[in-house]
C-alpha cells in the first residue's frame, strides 16, 4: 500500500481527506488558541481504525505553530504553557508521591537527530533530592520526582533503546515514562513547527526506516507518553510536492497545457513511485533538514523542556 513516511498522526489522516475517504473509528479534533497555535486532536478508538492509519490506537495531540522556528522568547512559552496543558491531560492519574522517567532518544552527535538528548538536558531532576531530603527541599510540594536518561542510539550502545528503558524502569520504579525523539514529516511546512504528543508510546527510527523494538505500555508495563518534532522530511516528498506544484502550473499555462495534463493523469502512488524510481539508487534514501537545524534545535528543545518543567512542577498557565 502506498504511504509516504510519516510519524506524524495529523498527515496520515490528512492524506485520507485528500482521498475523500471517511475512516471508521478515528475522531478529529480542532482548536485554535490564543498564540496563532493550532491544536489538533485524532483519536483512533478501533482496531480497523488503527489499521487504516497505519498507527496504534490512542490519542494523538499536535500543536501547530507557524512562528515556533521564529526566535521569540515570550512565543516559545505560549506554546510550552499549551504543552504542558496538554501533557496534563495525557497523564495518568497520579498518587501524590509519583515519579516520571524523561527518555532523550536520539543521537547527540547527528544535530536533527538530537531533540531527545537537548531536552534532557534542560529537564529539572528532581528524583535524587527528593529522595534524600523530601520534597518541601525544593520550596515546592507539588513537585514530583523526576529522573532522565539519554540512552544513545544502537551504533553506540550495542543494546537496543527498549531495552535499557525497560532496565532502568524496572530498578527505578516510575509510575510512567515520557519519551521524547526528533520525527520525520510528510510536509515540510511541518518541519520545526509542530510538536506531537501521543499516549501511544513510540518506534524509534520509524520515520526514517530504521524500526527499532516499540517503547510503550506494553513493553515498559506503565504508561508512556512519546512527545516528538518532525526535523526531517523524506527527499522523494520534497520532489513530490514540487512536481505537483509544476503540474498545476503546467495545466494553467496555455503553452505547457498539453504536458501538464498527462502529468495530472497520474495518482499520488504513481507521482511518489516515479521520483523514487528516479532518485534511485543513491539519493531515494535521503533524508532533508533545514539549514538552520543547530539553532532550532536549541530553540525546540528548550521550549519542549520549559513545557515538561511546568508540567512536573505543577505550574498552572
Amino acid at each position: 500500500m502506498y504511504q509516504v513516511r510519516t510519524d506524524l498522526a495529523l498527515e496520515a489522516r490528512e492524506k485520507f481527506e485528500e482521498d475523500n475517504v471517511e475512516i471508521k473509528g478515528v475522531k478529529l479534533e480542532t482548536e485554535n488558541v490564543p498564540g496563532d497555535i493550532c491544536i489538533t486532536r485524532v483519536v483512533i478508538e478501533t482496531e480497523n481504525g488503527a489499521k487504516a492509519m497505519g498507527k496504534p490506537r490512542g490519542t494523538y495531540v499536535t500543536l501547530e505553530a507557524p512562528n515556533m522556528i521564529e526566535e521569540d522568547d515570550d512565543y516559545h512559552r505560549e506554546i510550552s504553557v499549551q504543552l504542558a496543558k496538554v501533557i496534563r491531560q495525557l497523564l495518568p492519574e497520579q498518587r501524590e508521591e509519583a515519579s516520571v522517567l524523561v527518555v532523550g532518544l536520539g543521537n547527540r552527535e547527528v544535530t536533527p537527530d538530537a531533540l531527545g538528548p537537548n531536552v534532557v538536558d534542560n529537564i529539572m531532576i528532581t528524583r535524587h533530592i527528593i529522595k534524600e531530603f523530601g520534597k518541601y527541599a525544593l520550596g515546592n510540594e507539588n513537585m514530583r520526582k523526576i529522573s532522565g536518561i539519554v540512552p544513545g542510539v544502537m551504533a553506540q550502545t550495542g543494546m537496543e533503546s527498549e531495552e535499557i528503558i525497560k532496565g532502568v524502569v524496572e530498578e527505578t520504579k516510575p509510575d510512567c515514562v515520557i519519551v521524547v525523539d526528533a520525527l520525520a514529516a510528510r510536509s515540510t511546512k511541518r518541519l520545526n513547527r509542530t510538536i506531537q504528543i501521543t499516549d501511544t508510546g513510540i518506534n524509534p527510527g520509524s520515520g526514517v526506516g530504521n524500526h527499532r523494538h516499540a517503547i510503550n505500555k506494553e513493553s515498559m508495563g506503565i504508561p508512556v507518553i512519546a512527545i516528538g518534532i518532525p526535523t526531517v522530511v523524506d527527499a522523494a516528498t520534497i520532489v513530490t510536492d514540487t512536481m505537483s506544484d509544476l503540474i498545476t502550473a503546467m495545466a494553467e499555462s496555455s503553452r505547457l497545457k498539453g504536458l501538464g495534463g498527462s502529468l495530472e493523469t497520474l495518482d499520488e502512488m504513481e507521482k511518489y513511485e516515479l521520483i523514487r524510481e528516479l532518485l534511485s539508487p543513491h539519493l531515494n534514501a535521503f533524508f532533508v533538514t533545514p539549514k538552520d537545524i543547530d539553532e532550532a534545535m536549541k530553540r525546540l528543545s528548550y521550549t519542549i523542556s520549559e513545557g515538561l518543567n511546568m508540567t512536573f512542577s505543577g505550574k498552572q498557565a
